[in-house]
């Protein structure tokens, strides 16, 4: 396909008496008869189309830019990015100021994996303001997608500048700030108020900015509003189908070496083939992992939907006459939330990957536990619970865990209290921050170890530290490794300090298999009471505080009463982790019977 493009410019100075056209060389002309081609002739036909106008009489008129839009246009749309840059740099050639046009050459450039040659062409451009933001956010996108954090902030800051009000600029732009630990998050500079940014913030940056469940919902609805559609169709049956074995249908764009996956693994394995078939529907890439062959291989029947649209994804999983179709990503990046609006199964629910609201009117159930979700908060996430009995986390009853590790190779100094946190940088605000500097200058003799995330949270981190008279060294950072050696990098900290109001979920369980306590903060959110349901099932409750001041001091006597931790730290065993949170066989049946109660069967 991408032969065509030099080919057809070869064609400029090869006169040509007939023309597929006629004699009528106008850009009405050509339009006319592509339209008239549509839909019987197939993409490449279409190129050939605009092609053969150029070069049988149309390359001098005025129109020819558009003729060359289109091309490229074309091109994209039939995956041929490397033609369509040249499509496109010649119709800004010819137009210079087609400001469409740029933005989607640097969109062809990506394609063509160009994307630092991207970036640059976006910033080249000088448009109005409507065109001038539109480059601002591609620019700011692929930025961010490559890592280039601090200056996919600042684009999206100058873009926000021009149009004040772009609900997806500012999701970005928030979780970017995040990312960083650039405080305050909610700039007031920026001339938006708290609440069009509490709106726009997106449903993750949301869950670590309040425990409040409405506010948690209402921007995950307007997320949804923004990023799906009601069909108005609903492919399966409302009465079911009645099988002997419940078709369970689990959906994820996480099936590789993400921490769903090492989650819910066991759970396929153990799932009860006389009761239940399972059907995988992958829209993850194949990153070769030994974890995305393990879990794929869990299941009965594998069905690959990342080529798929969301319809195509829909009448697949309808055809499979799945009874129960798990979602795995609820609002979280990579999701296929429209897949759902179509209704492919009986009965939906959504799972795991999302710990907040997700008020979509098609999900039948938020499966959880009545910690996470008590009644009393449960009618305001938009879905009813699916009560799981006991803790609604899955986990493995076997981890691999390097060994040989130890605090000198780590870079811990001897004889010091640890704090770790191994979270998230966008999980930690202000205010859990300042907790963290007052319990250090409580303990003089500890550091708090940190995951290295990005080089500007670490440098925000420090200097936020030394601004609140903590000494900056006594924050260690460990870079990011395999999931073993974090696994045996857990068992080195003396003491694990809870993220709020976003708290630690599969941390929290590693921590505790780990045989390392954790102080935790409990709210009012699912996101916000999850470690503590870790701890209340694991049966050592000493670590759930009751309030700030409370979370305080509970990590400051740990670290200064060697005694009394000497004795908490007693209770994490490993006999204790594989008779609560690792019983996987145990968790297997209590989910199975969620799943039979959803579909309107008792469990025997």
């Amino acid at each position: 396909m991408d032969a065509a493009l030099p080919q057809a410019e070869r064609l400029y100075d090869e006169p040509r008496d007939a023309s597929p056209l006629g004699p009528d060389r106008s850009l009405i002309a050509l339009l006319n008869a592509i339209a008239g081609a549509q839909p019987a002739f197939s993409p490449a036909q279409v190129v050939a189309l605009y092609l053969d106008w150029p070069a049988s009489g149309g390359r001098y008129q005025p129109e020819a830019f558009a003729a060359w839009f289109n091309i490229g246009a074309t091109y994209v749309s039939v995956g041929g990015h490397a033609s369509a840059v040249l499509a496109f740099e010649q119709a800004l050639k010819l137009k210079p100021d087609l400001h469409a046009a740029r933005l989607n050459l640097g969109i062809a450039q990506e394609g063509a994996g160009e994307p630092q040659r991207a970036i640059a062409t976006w910033a080249a451009g000088v448009q109005p303001d409507k065109e001038r933001t539109a480059l601002l956010n591609q620019q700011g996108r692929l930025l961010e997608t490559n890592g280039q954090l601090d200056e996919a902030e600042a684009t999206l800051r100058r873009s926000l500048g021009t149009e004040r009000l772009q609900p997806d600029v500012i999701q970005h732009w928030v979780h970017l700030r995040q990312k960083m630990c650039r405080w305050p998050i909610l700039d007031p500079r920026m001339g938006l108020s708290e609440a069009e940014v509490m709106e726009y913030c997106g449903p993750l940056a949301m869950l670590a900015l309040t425990d409040d469940v409405d506010q948690q919902r209402r921007t995950a609805a307007s997320w949804i509003a923004r990023k799906t559609a009601p069909t108005g169709v609903s492919l399966a049956p409302a009465e079911g189908y009645g099988h002997e074995r419940l078709r369970i249908g689990y959906l994820s764009s996480d099936f590789c070496s993400h921490a769903m996956s090492y989650l819910v693994a066991e759970l396929f394995e153990r799932h009860d083939r006389t009761r239940f078939e399972l059907f995988a529907y992958c829209a993850s890439p194949d990153d070769g992992t030994a974890i995305r062959q393990r879990v794929l291989s869990a299941f009965d029947h594998l069905r690959l939907i990342g080529a798929l649209s969301d319809e195509q994804a829909a009448r697949l999983i309808r055809e499979d006459e799945i009874d129960i179709l798990i979602d795995l990503n609820g609002l979280t990046a990579g999701s296929r939330t429209a897949i759902l609006r179509w209704r492919p199964a009986p009965k939906q629910a959504t799972y795991l990957a999302f710990v907040g609201p997700v008020p979509l009117p098609e999900l039948d159930a938020l499966i959880c536990d009545a910690f996470v979700v008590p009644w009393n908060e449960a009618a305001s996430y938009g879905v009813p619970p699916l009560y799981v009995d006991g803790l609604f986390q899955a986990n493995e009853s076997r981890r691999d865990i390097a060994s040989g590790v130890t605090r000198a190779a780590a870079g811990l100094p001897d004889g010091r209290f640890v704090f770790a946190c191994f979270s998230r940088h966008y999980k930690i605000t202000p205010t859990m921050f300042a907790a963290w500097m007052s319990i250090l200058q409580q303990a003089p003799d500890s550091v708090l170890w940190l995951t290295h995330d990005n080089p500007w949270s670490t440098q925000a981190l420090r200097e936020a530290a030394q601004a609140a008279g903590v000494d900056a060294d006594r924050l260690i950072f460990a870079p990011r490794c395999a999931p073993d050696l974090y696994m045996a990098r857990l068992g080195l900290a003396d003491l694990f300090l809870d993220t709020f109001p976003y708290n630690a979920g599969t941390v929290a369980s590693d921590a505790v298999r780990m045989r390392l306590p954790i102080v935790t903060l409990p709210g009012r959110s699912f996101a916000s009471r999850m470690a503590a349901r870790v701890l209340d099932a694991y049966g050592v409750r000493g670590g759930i505080a009751k309030s700030l001041d409370d979370y305080v001091a509970k990590a400051v006597r740990f670290a200064t009463d060697p005694a009394a931790f000497k004795k908490h730290r007693a209770s994490f065993t490993d006999k204790r982790w594989a008779g609560t949170i690792g019983d996987a066989e145990r968790f297997t049946r209590r989910f199975e019977d969620a799943l039979l109660r959803l579909n309107g069967v008792s469990p025997a």
